[in-house]
């Protein structure tokens, strides 16, 4: 009996190794890469052909490719408070450049600290809650969440200061619309290499954290700036998109007669006071910042390779909301309509097939869904839906719409996407002005149709259920009745 207990302690010893190494292997890694302010029109492998992202392209064609999903705030602290955190905006209260943590409170999980909790190594390079352009010329934090990370990593940089050709395409930054730090339609096309640049440092750094925790379960949450403005990049990116190659959007005349002055955007070619040349500018440039984003994706994304990690981890990409490119002659975020609002979502899980899945989804879906994934069970009051499901049955539909929140001057808005219509509100009560679009003969929106009295009944289902919906929202775990307006 004894030698038979002893050669059962053996055989343990000598298999436990391969046991830890199967635990390890069997917890999957999640590779999560948030890019700042990219439109899903300005990526090839959605519906542009004239900005060339090669990087983004092949990821889609390995994973899920989302057509219709949104940000539930567009603008970059309130929309990363509400995915990191689970929550929707009115639910917490956060609207502004805050990390979110202030109002959940300490014993709320973040995403990232949820899987640190659970045996994980979170890392944070470049931005992930929310930073700004000086934080990198400092080399800072930003509004950060410490709590949620093993270890994080800045990345310095010179931004607008960057040395090269630089050029203003706006002509008023310091007038009638917000001004600081950078945060304009600036060009700068640097004289530098990748590494000179913020993204290039951040993307040096996330190929360095894959080698050295290769053999551990991670998270690693990668925050490219670009196509952030300013529109900083290596010259050789600008040169692969002349401006006056460029073809802006197309335009109805008298497109703001039916839109209500708070739907108007903060900026737009009119109070930018922006010549067709500038505006042509403005495009080439962003393609650019775009086309440097890519090539710094491809780097992260070639280390999962060359490492062999690629049938072990989950790869999200995506962005914190979109950005006008001319279209109604807006510029940048904030606006609910569908370029800005609208981002690009790819989710590549091992041994799920590529697809193409056209369910309405948000932003705040990706907590609950990449925590299923990795076979942990997150709080069930987190306010996001599981999308498991369509990465089996991508034709399934997992909720009947969207719900995005905007905020001009201290006065919300509010849009509600479903599968045919756009609807937007301005205020509680509406008192700001409504718009309706049918997205199926109006994708572009220009038409407004919530005035038309034979749409009268649609108005008063979407009037009601943006009720239903903030209250739903608003009631929640958190202890917070939020009742701003």
């Amino acid at each position: 009996m004894k030698r038979t207990n002893q050669f059962k302690f053996a055989l343990l010893l000598f298999f436990l190794p391969a046991l830890a190494i199967a635990q390890k292997k069997s917890k999957p890694n999640v590779l999560f890469i948030i890019s700042d302010d990219l439109t899903t029109t300005a990526i090839s492998g959605y519906e542009n052909q004239a900005c060339r992202t090669p990087n983004i392209d092949r990821l889609i064609a390995e994973g899920t490719r989302f057509t219709r999903a949104y940000c539930q705030f567009p603008v970059c602290g309130p929309s990363r408070a509400s995915l990191l955190f689970g929550y929707y905006p009115h639910a917490t209260g956060t609207f502004g450049y805050v990390s979110g943590r202030e109002n959940v409170g300490s014993d709320r999980k973040s995403w990232p600290q949820f899987f640190k909790e659970n045996g994980y190594y979170t890392a944070r390079v470049g931005k992930i809650f929310h930073m700004g352009s000086q934080d990198f010329i400092d080399g800072t934090d930003g509004a950060d969440d410490k709590s949620s990370w093993t270890e994080t990593f800045n990345s310095a940089a010179p931004e607008w200061q960057t040395p090269g050709k630089a050029e203003l395409v706006q002509n008023n930054p310091y007038g009638t619309i917000e001004r600081e730090r950078g945060n304009l339609l600036q060009i700068v096309q640097a004289e530098g290499s990748d590494l000179e640049m913020v993204d290039g440092q951040s993307a040096k750094k996330a190929v360095e954290l894959i080698g050295k925790h290769k053999d551990r379960p991670f998270f690693l949450a990668v925050g490219f700036f670009r196509p952030h403005v300013p529109f900083v990049a290596p010259k050789r990116y600008f040169d692969a998109y002349p401006h006056e190659q460029m073809v802006l959007p197309p335009q109805v005349i008298n497109d703001w007669d039916d839109i209500p002055q708070q739907g108007i955007n903060y900026v737009t070619s009119v109070n930018g006071q922006m010549t067709e040349e500038q505006e042509k500018k403005a495009v080439a440039a962003y393609y650019a910042s775009t086309s440097f984003l890519d090539d710094q994706l491809g780097k992260v994304l070639q280390a999962l390779r060359d490492q062999g990690l690629e049938d072990n981890t989950i790869v999200i990409f995506t962005s914190d909301h979109g950005f006008h490119l001319g279209e109604h002659r807006f510029w940048m975020k904030v606006s609910l309509k569908e370029e800005s609002s609208r981002v690009p979502l790819v989710i590549k899980v091992p041994g799920k097939k590529p697809a193409v899945c056209h369910s309405l989804t948000e932003l705040l879906d990706l907590y609950p869904t990449v925590a299923g994934l990795a076979g942990l069970s997150p709080s069930p009051h987190l306010q996001g839906k599981n999308l498991a499901v369509l990465f089996d049955d991508p034709e399934k539909e997992v909720r009947p719409y969207a719900f995005s929140v905007s905020a001009t001057n201290h006065k919300f808005s509010f849009l509600i996407r479903s599968e045919k219509w756009a609807y937007i509100q301005y205020g509680e009560d509406g008192a700001g002005g409504i718009e309706l679009f049918d997205m199926e003969y109006d994708s572009k929106q220009f038409n407004n149709l919530a005035l038309n009295p034979q749409y009268k009944s649609t108005v008063a289902r979407f009037k009601e259920e943006l009720k239903r919906k903030l209250d739903e929202v608003r009631t929640n775990d958190l202890g917070i009745t939020y009742q701003g307006k």
